[in-house]
């Protein structure tokens, strides 16, 4: 059955650590104050700057932090959630202290009688397929209750390596790979030929825009949400919105500056 609302927010790439509390400040609040403004909260993946298992959410007071305040806001709107590529070990112990439920990528909701797909979106940047290669292999059952049962700290060390890559690479600020790291049209359009629709929301890429695109025949529309960060101003201005649909239709709200 299609999920069905007259109003929601979606959020992604929140990245939430202990590391970046002014992040998570507002991830709070936004779970105290914002979120049960409306009928259904979508978190489509990525809410952790990495998942190393459940099992270490028991020991993390920062977890367990979080934790709450999804339980919390589970009590009061339906609270969806979707796995990133950094938070695809978030496990049945975790959704269920949470109260979240899980949706599977990609998954088709209905908001005020208009149909939309939702994906994290690293699924859709084909044009990288060294990454397509690698998040097959992670996602399989097999090797992940292998990883699990690794000790927590062989866990955190592999973890802490894979995020530093990353960080180192995606420093290089070459068109090509900002091509190479972004979604695809071909991705796009299958996606939403198979599924019949024409309106598809993820993350993933962290550039927020609101996209109508086309492909031969196929048309449809893309809403890129934003990730968050509030505690690197030396970089770049703080930033985190979250993506509001009632029946006037989808409209970006910015969660920095005083609405």
């Amino acid at each position: 059955m299609i999920p069905q609302y007259s109003s929601v927010l979606l959020i992604s790439d929140l990245h939430l650590t202990p590391s970046m509390p002014l992040t998570a400040q507002r991830f709070f609040d936004f779970c105290e104050k914002d979120a049960p403004q409306v009928e259904a909260v979508f978190i489509l993946g990525d809410l952790f700057e990495y998942w190393v298992g459940d099992d270490i959410a028991s020991s993390s007071p920062f977890q367990q932090e979080v934790r709450r305040a999804l339980a919390n806001l589970s009590t009061k709107v339906k609270t969806f959630y979707m796995h990133g590529n950094r938070d695809f070990l978030v496990g049945t112990d975790f959704l269920k202290k949470t109260g979240m439920t899980l949706l599977k990528d990609p998954s088709y909701i209905e908001i005020a009688d208009k149909q939309y797909i939702l994906s994290h979106g690293d699924a859709l940047c084909t044009a990288d397929v060294g990454y397509q290669v690698f998040r097959t292999w992670v996602r399989k059952s097999w090797l992940q209750k292998l990883f699990l049962r690794l000790p927590v700290a062989w866990r955190l060390a592999i973890a802490k390596h894979l995020r530093s890559n990353s960080h180192v690479v995606s420093r290089i600020p070459s068109a090509e790979y900002r091509i190479k790291t972004n979604v695809t049209l071909q991705a796009c359009a299958a996606l939403m030929i198979e599924h019949s629709q024409s309106r598809l929301i993820h993350g993933h890429t962290h550039l927020t825009n609101h996209h109508r695109e086309h492909l031969n025949e196929q048309t449809w529309q893309r809403w890129v949400l934003s990730d968050w960060d509030l505690d690197h101003p030396e970089s770049f201005l703080p930033k985190a919105n979250t993506l509001y649909i009632d029946g006037l239709g989808p409209r970006f709200i910015d969660l920095i500056k005083p609405q």
